[in-house]
């Protein structure tokens, strides 16, 4: 019984580590990275004049989810020709500084 909630609770610290380890992207260079992401996505700060269409609000939002969203743009699993061309350019560690500023910001 012991050994069971020994294992579980060594998964439970294993992901949680995963999990923080992506969010460690140095926050000032994703800062100065979303220059780009400003325009549609109305990072704080900025207004977005075009497109006139819902576009997703991306600040504040959780790190893991940018980093897969990016990774998936790149690989083609998603397809927007501007954000699949954002992607490409990318880097995986400007993708993670990207993901800790943007998860480290709140929402308009």
């Amino acid at each position: 019984m012991i050994r069971t909630q020994l294992f579980g609770l060594a998964v439970v610290a294993v992901f949680f580590a995963a999990g923080n380890a992506h969010a460690a992207g140095d926050k000032e260079n994703g800062k100065f990275l979303v220059y780009t992401c400003n325009g549609c996505h109305g990072v704080p700060g900025t207004n977005n004049a075009y497109p006139q269409y819902p576009v997703p609000k991306i600040a504040g939002q959780n790190a893991q989810y940018i980093i897969s969203a990016l990774h998936e743009y790149q690989k083609g699993d998603r397809t927007h020709p501007t954000m699949m061309a954002q992607a490409q350019s990318l880097s995986d560690k400007e993708i993670e500084d990207i993901a800790a500023y943007l998860s480290s910001i709140s929402p308009k």
